[in-house]
């Protein structure tokens, strides 16, 4: 290979330790956020229910100094007590929202009036606030100043089973070199990661490529895994360069099986499919959701030329 190869190598590995890493992040704080409303849950179930919680502070103090002992102050009264509030406040477990982290729900906490508080979960979820953010909102009294505020204000909760709207159409594909081979196309799509997330629409951030699935008896490797924010759920992406076969379809729906079985967890929706089909000179993705399949009006192009992103 000659240097720039090599560069274009380094920077591929390095982009894709990137992901992961944000990857690992999110999934770290859909974990905190998930298990810290379950601590709460039980804590409140352990006080005798929702009308005698906020009595059993005797308990809490029994439970922290052992947990704290144990794993340190993150255990302490204070986020017990934290805990026991934010399961009471989101005791519908479906209107949590994972792109918040644990310091934004901090914040929200002590926000009592619903409407004012969902407002501010909103602002959050729509403008990609981080908790800073969000505090200068508060303390700036946005809510407050809102001319006309509306009398209920509900969560928005997740997109469950809807293509993006901003798809492009065309969908157009960066290539390097003439496409011979899906392992061709799979290494074109991965080299130019966030170009591809812009043509599929908001949301879509990588997993991994040839990612290992398991039944127990047998591996399987999907050609690039994916999670979409927005529709809260993971989407496999499979490539062939031929037409759709009626096996496909059942490839890929045992491919979202696994997935659902191994990495999806209790609140996020089910695994959607996209099979990348070449039909003539023109790459097709076929949209696959539950029992299924819908030939995509998008279509995708090859283009060799540099592209303005």
């Amino acid at each position: 290979m000659n240097e720039e190869n090599y560069y274009q190598e380094i920077e591929h590995l390095i982009k894709k330790n990137e992901i992961n890493k944000r990857i690992r992040k999110l999934e770290e704080n859909n974990d905190t956020v998930t298990t810290y409303w379950h601590v709460g849950r039980l804590i409140v179930e352990a006080q005798g229910g929702n009308k005698h919680a906020k009595y059993g502070n005797e308990l809490i103090k029994k439970w922290s100094e052992k947990l704290t002992k144990e794993y340190g102050k993150g255990y302490n009264i204070t986020n017990l007590k934290r805990f026991r509030q934010f399961y009471l406040e989101f005791e519908k477990g479906a209107a949590l929202q994972h792109q918040l982290s644990w310091t934004h729900y901090k914040r929200l906490l002590p926000i009592k009036d619903e409407n004012k508080r969902n407002y501010y979960i909103n602002l959050c979820i729509q403008n990609k606030l981080s908790e800073r953010e969000l505090g200068k909102e508060i303390k700036s009294n946005s809510y407050e100043r809102l001319v006309n505020k509306p009398e209920k204000i509900d969560i928005i909760l997740p997109q469950k089973y809807s293509i993006t709207t901003n798809m492009k159409d065309p969908i157009i594909i960066k290539v390097d070199k003439e496409i011979t081979s899906e392992q061709d196309l799979e290494l074109s799509i991965l080299a130019n990661l966030e170009f591809f997330f812009k043509q599929l629409g908001d949301g879509f951030t990588y997993v991994g490529h040839q990612y290992k699935l398991s039944d127990g008896n047998k591996n399987y490797y999907v050609d690039i895994l994916l999670f979409n924010l927005n529709l809260n759920c993971y989407v496999v992406i499979e490539l062939k360069l031929r037409p759709l076969k009626k096996e496909d379809k059942a490839q890929m729906e045992y491919y979202m099986k696994l997935v659902d079985e191994n990495l999806k967890l209790p609140h996020h929706n089910k695994t959607i499919g996209i099979i990348i089909t070449k039909e003539s000179d023109k790459l097709i993705a076929n949209f696959i959701k539950s029992e299924e399949i819908i030939p995509l009006t998008y279509k995708l192009k090859q283009i060799k030329e540099t592209i303005n992103e």
